[in-house]
């Protein structure tokens, strides 16, 4: 059972991006990918812990729908077959909803590039900050977001 979350923000200001995208990894639209696909990787990367999705119908559709939903702001990484080895959903309010990657493509610095990445599209946008939640026992997750800039924050 995970412990209460935490929250976790990154200051935008002055940002640069840093990251390249890793070797035949580039980003794919949304529109060019297929949903169940999407829910899949969810799943797939949330299965050893760390996040939960629920059923397609309880993901998709309120994600879509949801008023702070830019399909700009879903971030797919896809590999040079165009398989699917990353994603990252977020809300136009400058919060992280979703960052996976697929259990078969981890330690490649897919995760650190789309950090990056949002990073840059929030910094693009005049947001001040970018904020996410992790669980409070996901040592691992805030290990990597620490890496990145991120600190804790009161909710």
């Amino acid at each position: 059972m995970s412990s209460d979350p935490i929250r976790l923000r990154r200051s935008l200001a002055g940002f640069a991006p840093s990251i390249s995208a890793p070797p035949d990894v580039v980003l794919m639209p949304l529109w060019q990918a297929k949903p169940i696909a999407l829910h899949r990787l969810l799943q797939l990367a949330y299965a050893g812990g760390g996040g939960t999705v629920g059923s397609f119908e309880h993901w998709w559709w309120p994600l879509v729908e949801d008023s702070e939903f830019d399909p700009a702001l879903v971030l797919i990484a896809a590999d040079a077959t165009g398989t699917l080895v990353g994603l990252a959903q977020c809300w136009t309010s400058g919060f992280l909803k979703d960052l996976v990657v697929a259990p078969d493509a981890r330690n490649r610095q897919i995760g650190s590039w789309l950090l990056d990445t949002i990073f840059a599209a929030f910094a693009a946008r005049g947001a001040p900050h970018i904020d996410l939640k992790v669980e409070g026992d996901n040592a691992a997750a805030q290990r990597f977001y620490a890496r990145h800039g991120m600190v804790a924050v009161e909710i």
